[in-house]
């Protein structure tokens, strides 16, 4: 189970701490009180809590920060809301929603098919063979779309490997084209750029570019459908790209070019 909500205490403690980083430094105990739900005298004991834990920081009365620690923990914890929220709605309530795949095959609709993902996409074929099964809600042509229900099982799929090349920025240097970059993107199912530097690399290495913009987003999204992906990053908007890929749990590799 997620700490955070575990009980309501570590609830309450959780939203205590994003107000008070909300508000800091001046902190208005009435104004987290009204905003959590609680009495002005529970927000004081949380806070005293917060501050024996090394979370808050006390700098005078009524001021308030919140310390690195306290700022670690708040990712921590909003990282496994946000697991769980995203177990409850795709593994808990996607079996019960309507989802749109590929058909690999004639389908008739309320036929029982097998569900795979092929370069990150939903695909259907009909029959009961695979790990992961639903229903056709539609009729459909082979590479025609088709409606999919009753989810069961787990689709099995490894997340792609993402590899991200930084360059510098234009004010130390114009990067050259390069080998190691053509054959990268070569090799990857999709080349997504952070950076009008990141852009002209590619262009001068002979790389097509899929995406130019959300790129640690799109790499992120990308990969946990097992599609290999290159992003081509300026060192400026490589953390970026990066927090974007940590938060999603994926492994990358990060090269200079």
């Amino acid at each position: 189970m997620v700490e955070v909500l575990d009980r309501k205490r570590s609830a309450t403690k959780f939203r205590v701490l994003v107000e008070i980083a909300d508000r800091q430094p001046a902190v208005n105990q009435t104004e987290i009180a009204d905003a959590v739900g609680v009495t002005s005298q529970a927000v004081s004991e949380y806070i005293r809590e917060l501050v024996e834990e090394g979370y808050v920081d006390k700098e005078a009365r009524s001021r308030y920060r919140v310390t690195k620690q306290g700022v670690d923990w708040l990712f921590q914890q909003a990282a496994d809301v946000r697991r769980f929220a995203d177990h409850v709605t795709e593994d808990v309530l996607g079996s019960m929603q309507e989802d749109a795949a590929i058909a690999a095959a004639p389908v008739a609709e309320g036929e029982a098919v097998s569900l795979s993902v092929e370069e990150g996409l939903l695909h259907a074929t009909p029959g009961t063979t695979g790990p992961a099964t639903g229903v056709a809600t539609t009729a459909a042509e082979a590479g025609d779309v088709v409606g999919v229900t009753g989810f069961e099982g787990v689709i099995e799929m490894e997340a792609g490997d993402v590899t991200v090349f930084q360059v510098p920025p234009v004010r130390t240097g114009v990067t050259p084209a390069s080998d190691r970059l053509a054959a990268a993107a070569e090799r990857a199912g999709l080349v997504a750029t952070a950076g009008v530097e990141a852009v002209v690399v590619c262009r001068e290495s002979g790389v097509d570019v899929d995406v130019q913009f959300a790129a640690g987003a799109v790499a992120a999204d990308a990969a946990g459908r097992g599609v290999d992906v290159v992003v081509v990053t300026t060192t400026d908007a490589a953390g970026r790209v990066t927090d974007a890929l940590r938060d999603a749990g994926l492994a990358y590799e990060v090269d200079d070019l």
